[in-house]
């Protein structure tokens, strides 16, 4: 995220940035905040993080790809990508269909991820800890990050928004329905919010709860998991690479939902007895069917 800083510091200080940070702040606080009480991070931080990361805004991965935190490809990554020059040439970003997408996609990124999991122990208001937590956790290269983050909060009192609450229309204006859906091997998806169960999910996109639980392979409503990939119409019978290498955790249910693959079509592919789990390192099957020497 080198490229991004670099820019955003500069940027902070050429004559006239201010009135561009103030409306940056005044676009984007609601949804900040918003996303503060669905995922406990401070407002103060995401509104900060976005300033710094992408000029207000302004920078060419935030105008081209509506990335506003510098988040990069990553392996799991299936969405769009745009490449820039960063740490290293032409380096893999997340591209997303909107601005609500890359302020959704930092609330999971940080919250999903365990070398950040230490953050979520602190108070909400604590935002020069989480400043120089993300900075201890990684989240950039630059040594004087969290002094940036802080001073950046404490110019534009930012901490204020960490007590507030919004309306709900306040952050209708940035929610698309179609923003909040995803596709992945010609069937769409959406990531579940936390604390939601399939059937919150099936009364908001008019689907019955049975369709739901149908198209997701599971017996029950549950509480779902933040993040965790919800599809809304039936899996296919194959996936879209040929083969994925289980890694440490991942189930024959995980990497279904992972490549949208019905259960029973990926056992069927792998020669595998239903029911039976993977071995770390297994080489399975996503489109044709394994064959025996």
């Amino acid at each position: 995220m080198k490229l991004q800083f670099l820019f955003s510091f500069l940027f902070l200080f050429s004559f006239g940035n201010t009135q561009n940070v103030r409306d940056y702040i005044k676009e984007y606080k609601a949804l900040a905040i918003d996303e503060m009480h669905r995922y406990n991070i401070p407002a103060s931080i995401t509104l900060a993080q976005g300033i710094l990361e992408s000029g207000s805004g302004s920078s060419k991965l935030a105008r081209e790809a509506n990335n506003h935190f510098g988040i990069k490809c990553h392996v799991n990554w299936t969405g769009g990508k745009s490449y820039h020059d960063d740490d290293l040439k032409q380096e893999c970003f997340r591209k997303y269909n909107s601005v609500f997408d890359s302020f959704r996609d930092h609330s999971l990124f940080l919250s999903g991820r365990k070398r950040y999991s230490f953050l979520f122990d602190l108070r909400k208001t604590d935002y020069k800890s989480w400043a120089k937590g993300l900075q201890k956790a990684g989240y950039a290269t630059n040594k004087t990050y969290a002094k940036s983050l802080i001073n950046l909060i404490k110019e534009y009192d930012l901490s204020q928004y960490d007590k507030k609450r919004i309306k709900k229309q306040d952050v209708n204006q940035f929610v698309d329905y179609q923003s909040k859906i995803y596709e992945k091997n010609y069937t769409k998806y959406i990531l579940a919010e936390t604390g939601q169960f399939y059937d919150d999910i099936a009364e908001e996109y008019g689907l019955w709860l049975w369709e739901l639980l149908r198209y997701n392979e599971s017996e029950f409503d549950r509480l779902l998991k933040t993040g965790e990939k919800v599809y809304l119409q039936p899996k296919r019978r194959q996936g879209i690479k040929n083969t994925h290498v289980v890694l440490e955790g991942e189930t024959m249910y995980s990497i279904s939902q992972m490549y949208g693959i019905k259960l029973k079509h990926l056992y069927k592919k792998n020669r595998m007895i239903f029911g039976t789990e993977p071995y770390i390192g297994q080489k399975l099957n996503l489109i044709k069917k394994i064959k025996f020497n």
